[in-house]
């Protein structure tokens, strides 16, 4: 069905895409537009492209209609007033060196080099623009040296985003679907002050209307033909992310927006997949030979870097990669690398991973491709049905974001595009367990609603995993599981260059609360990747013990780069197998304990009331079904002395031997060398 999905929240200027579903280039001329509803005093108007982006010019409520080979279909669009306020950006000319032009490169130009251009004021380089409430960042880039950009951060002072979660129920024969609004934690709003708004989803058919009232929706479980999709958003100075409720006809409950089930007790752990068998060759059959190592450290995740046929490495003067070995220069998304080997050796790998209990993340690339990829070079040329594949700016250079030369946009306003995409998608999700979609943040989040519903469309277990950076909780609406938190990451780099308190690390958690995550999005906590620079190299030996504790005791899904636990200084170099033992011994420990104990697994964060001699010291509580641990984290040198006001057991459950502590009037004092996981009890 060609239908363009689910209904779309947006604001008053901000473009929602329109695209039929299950597309095929052939439908493109009989695919049109309309407008059918629009609120009083608008005058948006709509093109003649299969593929539109609607810009709303006032609040309220806007029907469309798409008329395709398989019909009309109705899509609602709900446009909210923009809240977004002035920001300025600035930074200190002298900081950057001589340049006839000085760029802006950010989240909302999409990074993309020559949209936005700082002025020169005085001894200031300056930038102007208008941005929702929130932490923004820019970096200042002279002439297209990224090497050279100098970055200004700001924060825009505003109402925070509310957040929804529906809960559904069928009794007697009649569906009722019950909202929670949570209005932001720091918001002069409280949850009452919250309205909700019912959507039906336009592709569902229901015999007569779903009856709703303040915070609830009806209906009879018999007016439901197939199966229903409720969507619910909570309203109040802003607009929540969507939260998603399906009912079939024969009464069964499902929870579009629900991580996997298996991902609450997951740890991922990331490989540069040319680099992990050290510097023996890097094919899936010696891959298939370090499974164990895996299991042996408790790991139960594998995300892979990119696996298919791609362009070979070349490096620039300054040594930075500008293709391979890193993979993200696809050449061919049906064939594995050639250097790797076979698909049938890869899918062999796959199912040693699986015979070891460990599922296996892909990683797919699909915002661009090599600019040696033959449809490139067809599109550069100018050759019909090729030239739309990509997008070309004015001066018909290819867009890229960044300085990313070398990997040109692909053009998701092509339904040739979207098809092939599609293919790739069907071609790998049987294969595997998961997608980490690279640069997610540059494909349309339509088409991601689209990946979603047909991975998910067996058995809801396949995971979606995003790269926005900075994460953006409206990536999870009806589209990713699984969200990098850049929050956290950003927050432990302060902490280990001393520049925040350890404490503050928990506000960084519960950051996704105050930036409008939903209830049930989940969060992949990480000290490094593939892209950043080593925790232990930037800060230190005991800095990043802590860390990696931190990210291991939290809630989320901790994950591990390879190498992280060997004590490697590189990101991408062969793995240091047998480097530091002792290191790699604690992040098994770690590892292990969580495996143990669902607590830390599952369990809800609460405070604890600590104190310290240093504010390289933090202390938080993990509580599930009736047990409570308290973990304790020191981030400087030597021992630190953690006093909390809990009765505490004398066993620490990562090293299963007794710690060194003090029991005084209810408080207990420990002294904790960079970890401690502690059950708390009552005497």
């Amino acid at each position: 069905m060609h239908h363009p999905g689910p209904p779309r929240f947006t604001t008053v200027g901000t473009a929602v895409e329109l695209a039929p579903r299950d597309p095929n280039p052939e439908i493109e001329p009989s695919v049109e537009w309309s407008i059918l509803e629009a609120p009083p005093d608008s005058d948006v108007t709509l093109g003649t492209d299969a593929v539109e982006h609607f810009v709303p010019d006032q609040a309220g409520r806007y029907r469309l209609r798409m008329t395709a080979p398989d019909g009309p279909h109705e899509l609602t669009v709900r446009a909210y007033s923009d809240v977004s306020r002035p920001a300025r950006f600035a930074i200190d000319a002298d900081d950057l060196p001589a340049a006839d032009d000085v760029w802006i490169s950010a989240p909302f130009n999409d990074h993309i080099l020559g949209a936005d251009r700082a002025r020169r004021e005085g001894d200031q380089y300056v930038f102007e623009t208008e941005l929702p409430p929130g932490r923004h960042s820019a970096m200042f880039v002279p002439g297209g040296n990224y090497h050279a950009a100098v970055r200004d951060t700001v924060e825009i002072e505003g109402p925070e985003r509310p957040r929804i979660e529906l809960d559904a129920t069928v009794e007697d024969g009649v569906v009722t679907v019950e909202a929670t609004p949570y209005a932001g934690p720091t918001t002069v709003e409280t949850d009452g002050d919250l309205d909700v708004e019912f959507y039906l989803d336009d592709r569902d058919t229901l015999a007569g209307s779903l009856a709703t009232a303040s915070r609830t929706a009806r209906c009879d479980l018999a007016a439901i033909e197939d199966s229903i999709r409720v969507h619910a958003v909570a309203v109040g100075a802003r607009h929540s992310i969507a939260d998603t409720v399906t009912v079939s006809a024969d009464g069964n409950v499902s929870y579009p927006n629900e991580p996997p089930t298996w991902t609450d007790d997951a740890t991922m752990y990331e490989i540069f997949t040319r680099s992990f068998t050290g510097q023996a060759d890097p094919s899936f059959r010696a891959l298939e030979g370090r499974v164990p190592y895996l299991e042996w450290l408790g790991i139960d995740t594998l995300w892979m870097t990119p696996i298919l046929e791609s362009y070979a490495p070349q490096r620039d003067d300054d040594g930075y990669e500008r293709g391979g070995p890193h993979g993200y220069h696809t050449l061919d998304y049906f064939r594995t690398a050639s250097d790797l080997g076979t698909r049938e050796e890869f899918e062999s790998f796959v199912e040693t991973c699986h015979e070891h209990g460990i599922r296996v993340i892909f990683d797919l690339v699909v915002n661009h491709t090599s600019k040696h990829h033959r449809n490139f070079q067809l599109a550069s040329t100018g050759v019909d049905d090729y030239r739309e594949w990509y997008r070309f700016d004015g001066n018909s250079d290819p867009e890229t974001y960044f300085n990313w030369s070398s990997i040109p946009n692909l053009n998701y306003d092509s339904l040739a595009v979207r098809e092939f995409v599609l293919s790739v998608v069907e071609e790998w999700a049987p294969v595997v367990d998961g997608f980490r979609c690279d640069v997610a943040w540059g494909v349309p989040h339509g088409f991601w609603q689209e990946v979603r519903d047909r991975v998910k469309a067996e058995d809801g277990e396949f995971l979606l995993l995003d790269e926005t950076i900075p994460r953006d909780p409206l990536a999870h609406e009806n589209g990713f599981d699984l969200h990098y938190d850049t929050t956290l990451y950003g927050r432990l780099l302060e902490i280990g260059n001393g520049d925040r308190p350890a404490e503050s690390l928990l506000e960084a958690v519960r950051a996704e609360q105050r930036e409008g995550f939903p209830p049930r999005a989940m969060q992949l906590r990480y000290i490094e990747n593939h892209d950043e620079d080593r925790y232990l190299d930037e800060h230190g030996r005991d800095a990043q013990r802590a860390a990696a504790a931190a990210t291991l005791t939290l809630p989320g899904m901790p994950m591990v780069y390879y190498g992280q636990e060997t004590g490697m200084s590189h990101y991408r170099k062969p793995m240091d197998w047998g480097g530091d033992d002792e290191l790699t011994q604690f992040h098994r420990r770690l590892i292990q304990t969580r495996n143990e104990h669902a607590v830390l697994r599952r369990g809800d964060l609460e405070d604890v009331s600590f104190e310290s001699e240093t504010d390289r010291t933090v202390a938080f509580a993990r509580e599930y079904q009736g047990q409570r641990v308290v973990v304790l984290l020191h981030f400087g040198d030597g021992t630190a002395s953690i006093a909390v006001e809990e009765t505490l057991s004398e066993t620490d459950l990562v090293t299963d031997e007794p710690v060194d502590l003090e029991r005084t009037d209810g408080q207990t004092t420990v002294a904790v060398k960079t970890v401690s996981v502690l059950q708390a009890r009552t005497e």
